[in-house]
């Protein structure tokens, strides 16, 4: 019945914000409007829209310990691919870190809003292809 239809991103620069997720992400513009612009990624229905804001918006919640996490996450397929994508482009990036047998990094945006990529685990319940599976089962 439900499914992500939109990520809002809060962007203080729509037209530079656009270009730099057009280079890094692969983002194609769908359209744009008065404050912000809608766009979506190569792979999956889940669009993408930057919206401009006055003063730069966090991106990312506090955890206990005041240890930080981001509200949403891109899959990739290859890490060490998507990692050496954005640094060779000069984006902001951490190195790659483990999650038990997940690795992750996090790149920054133009207004350095962070953004988390994980790779899929074989075997793990999150794992795409297991959650199509429950989703199957559900029908």
């Amino acid at each position: 019945m439900f499914k992500v239809g939109s990520i809002f991103i809060p962007v203080t620069n729509i037209e530079k914000s656009s270009e730099w997720y057009e280079k890094y992400l692969g983002a194609k513009k769908i359209d744009s409007w008065e404050d912000g612009a809608g766009f979506y990624l190569p792979i999956g229905s889940t669009q993408l829209a930057l919206v401009k804001v006055e003063i730069p918006q966090p991106t990312e919640f506090n955890m206990k310990r005041n240890k930080k996490n981001s509200y949403y996450n891109f899959v990739v397929a290859d890490i060490e691919i998507a990692h050496r994508h954005f640094k060779s482009q000069g984006a902001a990036v951490t190195e790659i870190d483990f999650f038990g047998d997940m690795k992750f990094f996090d790149f920054f945006d133009l207004d350095g809003n962070p953004f988390s990529v994980v790779n899929e685990v074989e075997g793990s319940p999150f794992h795409s292809d297991n959650v199509r599976e429950m989703q199957e089962k559900e029908k």
